[in-house]
């Protein structure tokens, strides 16, 4: 196995079987029954300096409220003073898109196998009130046998009956139209059709959804367009058909899909067990003690406003989706002021700096101006000592941080002269060009086609918003 020289606990860490952003996870074994476990490292700095602290423990939380035969399981959480442990049950035989890269697609028989399996655990995750919300071939992971386990529930939500989600999170090509509104959302609901772009994916070896531009990706999604390959059976194209319906309030649900004939073919259920409800979180709560020591001595910043992918998306005028889902929705949205102006600037350089840009921008344009928070402000003509009125000016900029040095600024007019409104805009424009403080920061910005592929996708929490990492 490549034993390293030091153990965690009674478990002798082993060779690197994965590694992303934020975490690695390692072989290890029980030194006491020689019990293969996979073992998740998480750098505590890394927690904090990107707010996933909260992430994190979540994850952890429903890992262990949830105990199916087709879900990784927990075992235990070991802390350090810099790393965090987390030991879970080991499944040999990797991810499912690793089998996908050389199979290119699956048997209809075991994609079958796979997608019974797939539902009974996201059933079951649902019986239990968790959302996954990042279904995906990576997160599926094979044991030996061939046997699918859902796994990486970092995303993952608590939803009681009848309530909402609002944070939208996951992968684009798996994502469902409805969580491209910025409202709230059924989370089971968006699962069942993560879970059918998997099963398509696996039948037809390639993605239903796919662009390289991500607009017009979502466009196809929230349009559900996608075409069936010729060897597709009427019983897959059926059910399949239900599953991508994009409105979710008539969208087939999990016990309709396992009434479906195609699915009941040769269909062994899996059960669940039943567990105690009060999970024991001790070795959880041990385990972050000391990271709140480290807070104390790495104080990181935090941004007056951030921007994911997601909602980054939703600021394009050429995806509404609302009309999917609300009567009239057209009519709201377009009946819009005759006299307000829109635009959109991409900024080169951080907030702070982009900032004082605009109240360069602002004096060049003989406006005053007037911070409603760390990000917003709005523009007035300056009062002057004259008998007549002065037209009413209305300007308002936000700056939205998509990445450290990079930012969206959204600059809307609701009333005065158009005139002086373009000389602000293009002063600012000019402005953003040079460079800034930073050597680096040289390029010119672009006007509201801000390369979003350059962006990662930011995962949240329902009380934060946090950057997605691709942790195995």
């Amino acid at each position: 196995m490549g034993l390293a020289a030091h153990n965690i606990g009674k478990y002798k860490l082993g060779r690197t079987i994965g590694e992303g952003t934020f975490a690695k996870v390692k072989l290890g074994v029980d030194s006491t029954n020689g019990q293969y476990v996979a073992i998740k490292i998480i750098d505590k700095h890394m927690v904090l300096e990107s707010n996933l602290k909260y992430q994190v423990q979540r994850e952890i939380r429903t890992m262990k409220l949830l105990h199916h035969p087709n879900i990784v399981r927990i075992h235990e959480v070991i802390g350090s003073k810099t790393k965090i442990y987390i030991v879970m049950e080991h499944v040999s035989g990797g991810q499912l898109t690793d089998k996908m890269s050389y199979v290119k697609k699956l048997e209809e028989w075991e994609a079958r196998k796979l997608f019974q399996q797939l539902i009974d655990a996201v059933d079951y995750c649902h019986n239990k009130g968790v959302c996954h919300r990042d279904l995906k071939p990576e997160n599926l992971l094979m044991d030996h046998k061939g046997n699918l386990k859902v796994s990486d529930f970092g995303l993952s939500a608590l939803q009681k009956p009848g309530g909402i989600l609002t944070t939208a999170c996951g992968s684009p090509c798996y994502v469902a139209p409805e969580l491209l509104l910025n409202k709230g959302y059924n989370g089971a609901a968006a699962d069942v059709w993560s879970c059918g772009v998997i099963l398509f994916e696996v039948l037809a070896g390639r993605l239903p959804f796919d662009d390289r531009n991500l607009i017009n990706l979502y466009k196809k999604i929230s349009r559900a367009e996608y075409t069936f390959p010729l060897w597709f059976t009427k019983g897959q194209k059926k059910l399949l058909y239900r599953i991508f319906d994009p409105n979710p309030r008539t969208r087939i649900t999990i016990p309709e899909i396992i009434e479906d004939e195609w699915f009941q073919k040769d269909y062994v259920p899996a059960c669940g067990y039943e567990i105690d409800d009060k999970i024991h979180l001790d070795d959880v709560n041990a385990a972050f003690d000391s990271i709140e020591e480290i807070a104390t001595e790495t104080k990181i910043p935090k941004s007056s406003s951030f921007i994911n992918a997601f909602q980054l998306i939703a600021m394009s005028q050429d995806l509404d989706l609302s009309g999917l889902f609300e009567e009239q929705a057209s009519l709201k949205i377009r009946m819009l002021d005759e006299n307000k102006q829109k635009k959109m600037l991409g900024s080169k350089h951080t907030i702070d700096e982009t900032i004082k840009k605009i109240e360069a921008a602002a004096m060049d344009a003989s406006l005053s101006v007037e911070r409603m928070n760390n990000s917003k402000m709005k523009m007035h003509t300056k009062q002057k000592m004259t008998r007549c009125c002065r037209s009413c000016l209305d300007i308002s900029a936000e700056v939205i941080e998509v990445a450290p040095t990079n930012c969206v600024i959204e600059i809307s007019k609701s009333a005065g002269e158009l005139k002086v409104y373009k000389e602000f805009c293009k002063s600012l424009s000019s402005l953003l060009i040079e460079k800034s403080e930073l050597p680096s920061q040289t390029e010119e910005p672009e006007e509201a086609n801000v390369d979003t592929k350059n962006i990662q996708d930011i995962g949240s929490s329902e009380e934060k918003n946090y950057k997605e990492n691709k942790d195995p």
